[in-house]
């Protein structure tokens, strides 16, 4: 089984970098043996189907880099460090953070909803497998790719694509009685330049999306290690409301999902746009 597929860029002509690290939905067989779930209730953490909104990425000119193996096994919007002891044999309890300790590491212990994924633990060597027969390669690709577009456009602009559950967005709207469509994570501008985010969301708002920031998503691990400003590299977490598009309870595209993803091809072209030099007349390179 791959770590990812990377789909270059037919002809390489933006900054833009497409991702989807949680898209992946062929499960290994070693965890569907050891889960005590059924396969619908795995898929619950997956942002499912999100690649299909990237198909327009590279005949537009941006690669995309998918994650080929479920969030279930492997988080890559976690770093390696972020093993839980409650999982992982041998893992020590001292310096758990929130995310681990509620059972999402790197190996996660649980799907959305707190359900557990196993019966007891696994082993360290297991993890330590999988990180290295996964998580790893995902990681380099990825900084192949961003260095590669530092080195020929002066920047390079990571576009984390990732979907949100519908009940997360109600219950953490931006003092507005109006639902987010769509949550841009920049860190809180550590992760990308002011210019870039509001260039991101101004495509976003320009299709007729509602856009908010930074709440209640900011970012994780991906946007943190691979959006350095100052070295030309942004990164922005890119959230969807799956109520637009998915079945959330079946794990399947619901009516709108044409419709949408006929929208996310008209919008994918326009972030590649942002890209190209001359595309915008904001300073997207570091300062």
């Amino acid at each position: 089984m791959q770590a990812y597929q990377f789909l270059p860029a037919q002809t390489q002509s933006s900054a833009v970098v497409f991702a989807s690290p949680h898209s992946g939905r062929e499960y290994p067989a070693d965890l569907l043996a050891a889960s005590i779930l059924e396969p619908t209730s795995l898929r619950s953490s997956e942002d499912a189907y999100v690649d299909c909104f990237l198909r327009a990425a590279a005949p537009a000119g941006a690669p995309v880099l998918l994650g080929a193996v479920p969030r279930a096994y492997v988080d890559f919007n976690r770093a390696a460090s972020e093993l839980d002891p409650a999982l992982i044999s041998g893992v020590s309890v001292h310096g758990l953070n929130p995310r681990i300790s509620s059972g999402l590491g790197v190996i996660p212990r649980v799907v959305a909803g707190g359900r557990a994924i196993y019966r007891g633990k696994i082993s360290r060597a297991e993890a330590e497998r999988r990180l290295r027969e996964f998580w790893y390669p995902y990681h380099e690709k990825l900084d192949e790719i961003m260095r590669a577009h530092c080195q020929r456009f002066g920047q390079a602009i990571l576009l984390d694509m990732h979907s949100m559950p519908r009940d997360a967005v109600s219950m953490n709207r931006q003092h507005t009685s109006l639902r987010p469509d769509i949550v841009l994570g920049d860190r809180f501008g550590a992760a990308a330049r002011g210019p870039v985010t509001e260039a991101v969301a101004k495509v976003f708002t320009e299709a007729g999306l509602r856009v908010a920031r930074n709440s209640p998503f900011a970012g994780a691990y991906i946007t943190q290690r691979h959006g350095t400003p100052s070295e030309g590299r942004h990164a922005i977490q890119i959230e969807i409301d799956r109520g637009l598009y998915l079945d959330e309870r079946r794990v399947v595209p619901n009516a709108n999902f044409t419709a949408f993803q006929e929208l996310m091809d008209r919008v994918v072209q326009d972030l590649v746009a942002i890209g190209r030099d001359g595309a915008s007349e904001m300073p997207l390179a570091a300062e």
